[in-house]
């Protein structure tokens, strides 16, 4: 948690130092915090709190760390107050596990109640927004205020908008449903409910951006309400899996915005502040052997802890590396179909051009330039696009619902699943070409040249087996074994390694795993609708 405090610098500091106590000796915890100065203070078995501070001419800052000894690691919480120059004051909270074991994984930390006790005292602003660690209310007079916080381009928080579904009395939706739903969000996010005469107006001023109905949205920073294709951004929750799910809900609407938290950069005022290493204040009192025995012990303390602090640092690397690996992947996929795109969108305007020209030539000028309405027969969700599948002959999907509708939670908008459509229209045609006897071809090379009037999708999309290092890890291909009927296999699992990526360019990038058995009368078998599985870089 980062954000800007509305106090001056001392203010700050006695607010976050007694919000911090009060944290500290409060059930569960119930620490003795009677000894809490600079240096480290041993607090509790296994649980110390360090505290240092510093003014100078780069400005001044304070700082307290508490670990708490864990069977599985150490649990770390910094606090940091930091005032440069004639800037804010900021203050960052940040909860981390460090494993003991080099092996292995931090755990997931979960958001401390430390986090709305420093909001409720800070005055916390993020950009223009206010943030607390409840929705606060958009009534109609604040619509215009709420969209220049959204288009503010000193935001760095995402901002979750909840509107209330139709029929259902406003106040107990917010406490019974939203309060609950946002609250590992206090701190990471700015919040944000529609009041049911706002939703209308807030829904107006951004056309491309609306949410409603009991929808939920995450507005990540950068918003342009003028340009529809920006609105594929910026996740919507359903109101269904709020309802039917909402510890599931709670979840995934967390992920985001810690993610964010956890990659975006810090403020570069904290970059001058420097490593914490506190020791333990010595007893001047006490014999030199014993005074030089504590020295040691402190010093092979810091060294643990440098130790320790260094492999989680080495771990987060990796994973940056990984990710910019995939992204640079990603990012040469969607260059390549955008160019695919690009050619068959400038044929199709040539040809659409040249058939006006012949109609006008014809005496139908009028009939030429008229728009044409076609329907709109893609589903909108993932769950009525499973609805929809048992309408595709040939094809039969095996795999997981449940993962696959964890998807429309997950997505920036409607492309994943009409990508995902496009490629089961693409697969039904295949299989009812392959069955009939009219191609000896697989799906990719089918797509390359298929007849005229078939459905297809770009070869490059589709990925006829997976690498070598895929299909030799006993996990990875565990992963990708699918159900099928006992008449396509008797082990009623097949490994299905041909797949299609419906989407890319962030973590998810869902993929759909099929077999094929359309040239046996089987069909074609989808195993898996769903986020990328693991592979060398995931």
């Amino acid at each position: 948690m980062v954000v800007t405090s509305g106090l001056d610098y001392v203010t700050t500091g006695a607010q976050v130092d007694g919000q911090l106590r009060q944290w500290l000796k409060e059930p569960p915890k119930s620490y003795d915090i009677a000894a809490f100065a600079e240096g480290r203070n041993e607090i509790a078995r296994g649980v110390t709190l360090d505290h240092d501070s510093a003014t100078g001419t780069s400005g001044a800052y304070g700082r307290w760390r508490l670990r708490e000894t864990a069977p599985d690691g150490t649990w770390q919480t910094t606090v940091l107050i930091r005032q440069s120059g004639d800037g804010p004051t900021r203050v960052q909270l940040d909860v981390e596990h460090l494993p003991d074991a080099p092996e292995a994984l931090p755990v997931p930390a979960k958001t401390p109640r430390l986090a709305g006790s420093l909001l409720s005292v800070l005055d916390a602003r993020d950009g223009l927004a206010d943030v607390m660690a409840q929705p606060q209310v958009i009534e109609a007079e604040d619509v215009d205020d709420v969209v220049d916080e959204l288009c503010d381009e000193t935001r760095r928080l995402p901002i979750v908008v909840a509107s209330t579904p139709y029929g259902v009395a406003f106040d107990s939706w917010l406490e019974g449903t939203l309060d609950p739903l946002v609250r590992p969000l206090a701190g990471l996010a700015v919040l944000y409910v529609l009041a049911p005469e706002a939703e209308p107006l807030f829904n107006r001023a951004l056309e491309y951006h609306r949410v409603y109905g009991g929808g939920v949205r995450t507005y990540l920073p950068g918003v342009d309400p003028a340009w529809p294709a920006d609105g594929q951004r910026h996740r919507v929750m359903s109101r269904r899996l709020l309802a039917e799910r909402p510890d599931r809900a709670r979840r995934i609407l967390a992920q985001l915005p810690q993610r964010l938290a956890a990659r975006t950069p810090l403020p570069a005022e904290f970059d001058s502040v420097p490593v914490m290493r506190a020791r333990t204040r010595g007893d001047s009192e006490a014999p030199e052997l014993e005074r030089l025995r504590d020295e040691n012990h402190a010093l092979l303390e810091i060294l643990e802890e440098a130790g320790r602090e260094q492999r989680v640092r080495a771990d987060e690397i990796r994973d940056l590396k990984y990710e910019l690996r995939k992204a640079e992947d990603n990012e040469t996929l969607l260059v390549a179909e955008y160019d695919e795109q690009y050619r068959e969108l400038h044929t199709a305007r040539r040809q659409l051009i040249a058939l006006q020209k012949q109609l006008v030539t014809l005496g139908a000028g009028a009939a030429a330039y008229t728009p044409v309405s076609t329907p709109e027969d893609a589903p909108e969700s993932f769950e009525e696009l499973l609805d929809r599948m048992g309408d595709l002959p040939l094809l039969h999907f095996t795999g997981s619902r449940k993962i696959a509708l964890e998807l429309d939670a997950q997505a920036y908008g409607s492309s994943w699943v009409r990508m995902t459509w496009d490629a089961l229209l693409a697969l039904r045609d295949f299989a009812e070409a392959a069955a009939s006897g009219h191609t000896d071809r697989d799906f990719r090379q089918w797509c390359a040249d298929a007849p005229t009037g078939a459905r297809t999708i770009s070869p490059r999309k589709i990925v006829r087996d997976e690498s070598k290092s895929v299909k030799t890890n006993s996990a990875w291909r565990r992963e990708r074994t699918f159900p099928v009927p006992d008449v396509v296999d008797p082990a009623r699992k097949v490994f299905m390694g041909a797949h299609v990526r419906v989407g890319g360019g962030n973590t998810i990038a869902p993929r759909l795993h099929y077999h094929d058995g359309a040239r046996t009368e089987h069909g074609i078998y989808i195993g898996y609708i769903g986020p990328h599985l693991t592979n060398t870089l995931t």
